[in-house]
């Protein structure tokens, strides 16, 4: 069978309800690159089939921006690293709403709370909790967090305050990870997210590629994505962060990046499947392609410490691809 049969009997199962199998994931990461078009095209299919033509734009913001007690080597928030990022400790629930408010009107469909620590304190909890309920009542807006570990009893709190999703990313292989973290453990990150699920919380995790992974970590994480079966999945493309140990980090080839996404797509048909932070820096078109080789979602007007394309850029982008903003 050539490699233009395999892609297509692949997509073939998914349109049938089934699931194709890990080694079958295996092989289309693996496909000659003269393939790569149409497992793109393919994927895209599904994509629309299962999705239509919507984008799920969502916003961020970063409310609490300090020296994080993590040593994740690629992240310019650590503690561990002199990255000379400015940080900042909550703002207040009228800040918040204001930004909130102007995501909404900017056309955002989710609105994402991320706080840099290990895990919140019951202190800065409560707080958080009191932003989620002033952007309810004013705003109306979806929300969903990135608090880093969660007990059961905050979880279940968010839950009650109507958080839709809870992001907890996988950031990398197992494989790799303890090249990437030491401070944590992989299985920590995946009992978060059970934690989040067990109470009803929907689930957004990824990671980011480009950190020197193999192609074959890359297919492992994926796969992992695939056997939790997120609403969401977000992946992040490295932007070099100076100071970080990273920070000379060579860039992924766009084809590996395609890979990635197309892939991800035939195993989770339904999920939202989101260009996050580096399509700016690392793709010619800021994620044209991508929303045609499998990805429906993208994160506008910045990330947790960079800049990205403003919400007008990124319509305008979409719209001019066909889609719907």
């Amino acid at each position: 069978m050539s490699s233009l049969e395999f892609i297509k009997e692949c997509q073939e199962k998914v349109f049938s309800g089934e699931r194709i199998s890990s080694d079958d994931a295996r092989k289309l990461f693996n496909i000659p690159d003269e393939d790569l078009k149409e497992l793109a095209e393919c994927a895209n299919e599904i994509t629309r089939d299962y999705n239509g033509n919507k984008v799920d734009v969502e916003q961020l913001n970063n409310i609490k921006k300090n020296a994080c007690s993590e040593d994740c080597t690629f992240c310019g928030q650590s503690a561990f690293f002199d990255t000379g990022i400015e940080t900042y400790q909550l703002p207040s629930p009228e800040e918040v709403v204001t930004k909130a408010q102007k995501a909404k009107e900017e056309g955002a469909e989710s609105y994402c709370l991320v706080a840099a620590w290990r895990e919140p304190s019951t202190k800065d909890f409560t707080k958080v909790c009191k932003i989620i309920t002033e952007i309810n009542e004013k705003v109306g807006i979806s929300v969903e967090c990135s608090l880093g570990f969660l007990t059961k009893e905050q979880a279940t709190k968010l839950k009650e305050l109507k958080v839709k999703r809870y992001n907890h990313n996988l950031e990398t292989a197992k494989s790799k990870f303890s090249e990437i973290c030491t401070t944590h453990t992989y299985q920590d990150r995946l009992d978060t997210l059970e934690i989040a699920r067990e109470a009803g919380l929907e689930l957004c995790t990824g990671g980011i590629i480009g950190l020197g992974e193999t192609r074959e970590q890359r297919i492992e994480m994926t796969l992992e994505l695939a056997r939790i079966y997120p609403e969401e999945v977000t992946i992040n493309i490295l932007v070099p962060v100076p100071g970080t140990p990273l920070e000379l980090q060579v860039d992924l080839p766009n084809s590996e990046i395609t890979r990635m996404f197309s892939v991800i797509r035939f195993l989770l048909p339904e999920s939202v499947i989101k260009i996050s932070g580096g399509r700016e820096t690392n793709l010619d078109d800021s994620g044209e392609e991508l929303l045609q080789s499998g990805a429906n979602g993208i994160i506008t007007q910045g990330y947790l410490t960079m800049d990205g394309n403003n919400a007008q850029k990124d319509r305008k982008m979409i719209e001019k691809i066909g889609l719907e903003a």
